[in-house]
């Protein structure tokens, strides 16, 4: 089936399952534990090893020696794969470092080696028996001293990333801001490690691992370990957090995989946590410059966003400036990102990669253009509001942008109008309290997806597709998209996701898993709905599907008497779709208070008012929103991987010194959702929404302590050592 034309009236606007809070259908089984993970999954090969994944003592240069003999004799030990005895494997497009390189050492913790043991104590006191000489090279590790020669990420810059001449029009504007912001390498920090078994039957392959993206994982390895991606089966049911870093591939799987060809046995590896920082992917740093300059009526005629960031390839860091043309106008703009090279573990998808740290700089910015011209900080936004074409700007026209609704319905909710424009005034016995306020934006892609719907001749249906849940309550809202197309009870749906051996779905990532899975299980029900129409004799088309019976001219059909039926289906996105800007939007506010004694910040309160289209299961929904502004927190206030400049590491690699949030960090959080349809997206008119809601919660965050204390702190995090010595004084 092909999209290929804006969705019109169909069966969803009238829905009774779909856009109904229910709780996650997967729930019972997570809660009770029922649920295996990756590395629980003891039931699905024989006879597991256990293996360590043994990481590089350096940052860059290459192995000089290994000394595996000690290691080779512990008590347990099957076998050791290690980089100076083993070809380096293949890449993949998908990664940008080496997950196993061989003697050369590109990034600190590198995997060099994997012991195989009887258990997982073995393996692991193993690994430390192996000695390895190094001849270290010099690095780059200072995103700093390298981002001044940096040269443009891509030299094919769109046209309207320059628009007019912005330096006249800056020059000229009446009022003007300039300012530089950081933010620092950030970390997922998912609860679950990456985890593999790995399995061989011959010369094919079975991995039951942790991974977001099921298909391109599959290729991946392909391509990796050189062997027909068609003799490798990628099996990942349920995640444990990804946030992007489980989009790809990681070395878990491939040393596994590796092990377990090795030692002629399964091998399981959960990788351990002190590997994850500096082995896996991480969000980059940037450095970010934002000029406004605009009119005395607050209108924008000048606007430059320059990001600078940095990765192991010198390309693909963190791109600060995509949101920026997408929510202010401005006529005359330049827009610039540039990615340095440096000898650091990978930098790669983070939730909301780009935006989320791109509206922590321009959307501070736009608080200090609005103090400047001495207007509320919500009407500035209004007032800029990318509405309609910027002059020069290719004709793309928008979807369905509500962006100054959800300003002003989260300005009415959260009681903007208490707010005192002049920082430093509110106070609460020894606290400071402020307000603050960040508009936001992320796309809202598509991708095909296909799924396989069976009916049983029990009137049960069930789905069958590669896509899967990160925690996002993919197993539920699939399950209400087949409920609703089909017409019967939601607890006669089955779903099954995250086998390769199912369709490929469009997978769990950049805000495209829901609107175009859900997408793809229609397509496949529709074919359903056409088959049981054959079969007893009506126009599948024509009937209406409801309480497990199909009807048409006047006449009902039960479902079960169509015997067991089974359609594949697939959702193409038409080219339609390019002639549209189809994006979600934001208001997120939030209220800080500040101890004048110590400058502990506490958030006391937030507010996200979203517009993402349909929104499929409010309850889930909602869940993902706050999530994501519990992420915008850690963000703001904590959240710092400090880099080891001398040698070129992430120093805090752990969950004791990498600091998230805890439940005490996170005040009551408030979600309004607009609930409107956007008939561009897809036939059930739903867009994604996870990572909305966490582009702009930290830079309302970051407002709301600059009004609290009339101290404006533009590196992030904003912790208390950088204003502490700039409170005001305490009367």
């Amino acid at each position: 089936m092909k999209f290929e034309a804006p969705a019109g009236e169909n069966l969803f606007d009238t829905a009774t399952v779909v856009g109904k809070s229910t709780p996650r259908i997967d729930g019972p089984l997570k809660v009770s534990g029922q649920a295996p993970y990756a590395a629980e999954r003891h039931d699905v090969a024989p006879n597991q090893a256990y293996g360590w994944i043994v990481g590089s003592a350096i940052a860059k240069g290459r192995i000089s020696s290994m000394n595996l003999a000690d290691a080779r004799r512990a008590p347990g030990v099957l076998g050791i794969v290690a980089a100076t005895e083993h070809k380096p494997v293949g890449s993949s497009s998908f990664n940008h470092a080496p997950l196993f390189g061989g003697s050369e050492i590109a990034h600190y913790h590198q995997a060099i080696a994997v012991v195989v043991a009887e258990t997982f104590e073995q393996a692991r006191a193993a690994a430390g028996l192996i000695r390895t000489e190094y001849a270290d090279s010099e690095g780059a590790f200072d995103l700093a001293k390298v981002a001044p020669g940096a040269p443009l990420a891509s030299e094919e810059l769109p046209d309207y990333n320059r628009l007019g001449d912005f330096d006249a029009a800056f020059a000229n504007a009446a009022v003007k801001v300039d300012q530089r912001y950081t933010t620092p390498d950030e970390a997922h920090a998912m609860m679950e490690p990456f985890a593999t078994i790995a399995a061989w039957e011959g010369d094919e392959l079975t991995v039951w691992t942790s991974n977001q993206m099921v298909a391109w994982s599959k290729r991946a390895l392909g391509s990796i370990l050189g062997m027909p991606a068609e003799k490798i089966r990628v099996d990942s049911p349920y995640i444990g957090g990804g946030f992007g870093g489980k989009l790809f591939v990681r070395s878990d799987a491939v040393m596994a995989a590796l092990g377990a060809k090795a030692v002629g046995r399964p091998v399981k590896i959960a990788m351990h946590r002190s590997l994850m920082f500096n082995n896996s992917t991480h969000r980059p740093a940037t450095i970010q410059r934002v000029r406004l300059g605009a009119g005395r009526d607050g209108r924008i005629t000048a606007i430059a966003h320059e990001n600078w960031s940095g990765n192991i390839t010198g390309k693909d860091g963190e791109n600060g400036t995509l949101q920026t043309p997408k929510l202010y106008a401005g006529a005359n703009r330049l827009l610039e990102n540039r990615t340095a090279q440096l000898d650091l573990p990978e930098g790669n998808a983070m939730r909301a990669p780009g935006e989320a740290p791109g509206h922590m700089a321009l959307e501070v910015a736009m608080d200090e253009l609005a103090e400047a011209l001495g207007m509320d900080p919500v009407e500035v936004r209004i007032v800029n509001d990318a509405q309609a074409n910027v002059p020069g700007e290719p004709e793309t026209k928008i979807s369905d942008r509500n962006l100054e609704r959800c300003l002003r319905t989260g300005a009415d909710r959260f009681g903007w109008s208490a707010r005192n424009a002049t920082p430093a005034q509110i106070r609460d016995g020894r606290k400071l309290v402020g307000m603050g306020v960040a508009a936001g934006y992320r796309a809202a892609p598509t991708m095909k997806s296909a799924a396989r719907v069976k009916l049983g001749a029990d009137g049960t249906v069930t789905v069958e597709t590669d896509m899967t849940d990160i925690g996002t309550g993919t197993y539920t809202i699939i399950a209400q998209t087949a409920a609703e197309a089909m017409g019967v009870p939601l607890d006669r749906v089955r779903v099954e996701l995250g086998d390769s051996l199912y369709p490929v779905s469009a997978g769990s990532g950049g805000q495209w898993g829901a609107a175009s899975s859900t997408a793809g299980v229609y397509a496949a029900c529709v074919n359903l709905r056409r088959m049981i129409g054959d079969k007893l004799g009506f126009d599948g088309d024509a009937a209406t599907f409801s309480g497990g019976k199909a009807s048409i001219d006047g006449e009902s059909h039960a479902l079960t008497d169509a015997g067991a039926v089974t359609a594949t289906g697939e959702m193409e996105f038409g080219d339609f779709q390019k002639d549209y800007d189809i994006g979600t939007y934001a208001a997120h506010f939030a209220e800080v208070a500040v101890d004048m004694y110590t400058g502990e910040a506490s958030i006391r309160r937030m507010l996200s008012v979203c517009d993402a289209g349909r929104i499929l299961n409010p309850l889930s929904a909602r869940s993902q929103v706050i999530g994501a502004m519990v992420m915008a927190a850690g963000a703001t206030l904590t959240e710092d991987l400090h880099v080891d400049k001398r040698f070129g590491y992430f120093a805090n690699h752990d969950l004791a010194s990498y600091e998230v949030p805890v439940h005490a960090d996170i005040p009551p959080q408030e979600c309004i959702f607009l609930d409107t349809l956007d008939p561009m997206i897809s036939p059930l008119k739903a867009k994604g929404v996870g990572e909305l809601g966490i582009c702009g919660p930290g830079a309302a965050i970051a407002n709301a302590l600059y009004n609290a204390t009339g101290i404006r702190v533009r590196d992030y995090p904003l912790t208390l050592d950088k204003y502490l010595d700039r409170l005001p004084a305490v009367a």
